[in-house]
């Protein structure tokens, strides 16, 4: 099943921009504005709201003071919910997101009616400096037990190949790159330059550099049948990547982005995606320009049994 009707996602309650992850997050840019976390706040409700409107099971669980948290928003990096019962926690790069892990927020999870049977810890590289950064570096095509990654220093290759070969995936490993002040430097994540949907696969085939990884990477998808609808890099630039297909309890299936990302895509991309599903899209100003992420980001999925 490639789709789930359940998400988590965190309240932000000091949400801020992240000196940490900038290191590698090219697209962080500090706003001095006093009222980012109440602005983001906002974006953050009326996304949920949204996404509810559609028949979308959110569950929300609220950020913590202390420890400060500041990407707290962004959960589908340290944790992902897998349909066998297993929850695996994640090695994070930046110290600051390594309190995100929180055993309560699996308690609620738990206290929403599903079954965990087991909590793989993945953690412990982060300290020898290696990472790996959950459904932000890894994308799964769920029904062909395919994983896509892209080595960055927030995806460590050979790490990511251990995961795939405990949970069953054919990891593809590539690179991409974006431009940054006329330089050429890695993705930090691979969910923000493809999106791997039921029907189609969202993808920026322009930062994939090398040649031979750009068709291999094609042949992969076409060999699942699914339809590419390629985006540019300032499309990318815009969190066009950053989507996420989820479904209600009716299995209706709906392609979720930013106000930013749907507003940079053309109308022949539109077509291409509604044939499948219906867009939802939310305005997450703040939250892009100031943590770097967007609406897939904001979206950890609950693949988990229902006891």
């Amino acid at each position: 099943m490639q789709t789930t009707n359940t998400v988590l996602m965190v309240e932000p309650i000091a949400f801020g921009y992240n000196a940490e992850t900038a290191e590698n997050n090219y697209f962080q840019v500090e706003q001095k504005e006093t009222d980012i976390q109440q602005k983001a706040l906002s974006e953050f409700k009326n996304f949920v709201e949204k996404l509810q409107a559609k028949g979308i099971n959110v569950i929300t669980v609220k950020d913590t003071i202390d420890p400060h948290t500041p990407d707290s928003i962004f959960p589908n990096n340290w944790v992902s919910f897998h349909q066998d019962g297993k929850v695996v926690l994640y090695p994070m790069f930046a110290s600051n997101r390594r309190v995100e892990r929180r055993e309560d927020i699996i308690e609620t999870i738990k206290n929403e009616g599903f079954s965990v049977s087991e909590i793989d810890d993945w953690s412990l590289p982060e300290v020898q400096g290696h990472y790996l950064e959950g459904t932000g570096s890894m994308i799964f095509d769920h029904d062909h037990k395919i994983a896509y990654g892209s080595v960055s220093l927030r995806l460590d290759e050979n790490l990511f190949k251990e995961f795939c070969e405990k949970y069953g995936f054919q990891p593809v490993v590539f690179h991409s790159y974006q431009t940054v002040e006329n330089e050429r430097l890695p993705i930090y994540h691979t969910n923000v330059m493809m999106c791997v949907a039921d029907q189609f696969v969202v993808i920026c085939l322009d930062c994939i550099d090398d040649e031979l990884e750009r068709e291999k990477i094609q042949e992969v998808i076409k060999s699942t049948n699914k339809e590419i609808i390629e985006i540019s890099e300032d499309q990318l630039q815009q969190f066009a990547g950053n989507m996420l297909q989820v479904q209600n309890d009716q299995g209706e299936k709906f392609l979720v982005m930013s106000e930013t990302a749907y507003k940079s895509l053309n109308s022949e991309q539109v077509s291409n995606i509604e044939k499948y599903c219906e867009i939802i899209h939310a305005d997450l100003n703040t939250i892009e320009v100031n943590g770097g992420g967007s609406a897939r980001c904001m979206l950890a999925e609950v693949f988990l049994p229902k006891n």
